[in-house]
C-alpha cells in the first residue's frame, strides 16, 4: 500500500454522539446479521482484553521477534472470536437488545457522571 494514500488531505469530522445516529439504517439488517454484529463487537473487546492480559504474563520463553508477535496476535484474535461466537461474556446480548428494542432509552444522562 502506498503510504501517500494514508495521509489525510481533508478535515476530519468530529465523532457524532450516539443519540444522532440514524437508527433506520439498523432496521435494514436481519436479526442474524444484528446478532453477528454484536458478537463481532464483543470479540474486538475480548481481543483487546486478551492483549492487555498477555502483556502482564511475562516471558514464556518464546522469542520476541516480529513474526512471533504476529502469530501470538493472530492467536488472541481467533481465540476472542471463538469465545464471542460461542457465548462470550454475554455482552453481545445487551448490544443486540439495544439494536432491536425500539423503546430503548438512553440512560447516559441519568448516570452518576451526569449528576457530578
Amino acid at each position: 500500500m502506498d503510504s501517500a494514500k494514508l495521509i489525510l488531505t481533508e478535515p476530519v469530522l468530529p465523532p457524532a454522539q450516539l443519540e444522532h445516529i440514524d437508527k433506520s439504517k439498523l432496521d435494514d439488517g436481519t436479526d442474524e446479521k444484528k446478532k453477528q454484529i454484536a458478537k463481532d463487537f464483543e470479540s474486538v473487546l475480548l481481543n483487546k482484553l486478551f492483549d492487555q492480559m498477555s502483556k502482564s504474563i511475562g516471558n514464556w520463553g518464546f522469542e520476541k521477534d516480529g513474526s512471533s508477535e504476529q502469530i501470538q496476535g493472530i492467536f488472541w484474535l481467533y481465540l476472542a472470536r471463538d469465545i464471542a461466537n460461542n457465548g462470550g461474556m454475554g455482552l453481545w446480548k445487551d448490544i443486540y437488545k439495544s439494536m432491536t428494542d425500539p423503546n430503548h432509552i438512553n440512560t447516559a444522562g441519568r448516570s452518576l457522571d451526569g449528576k457530578i
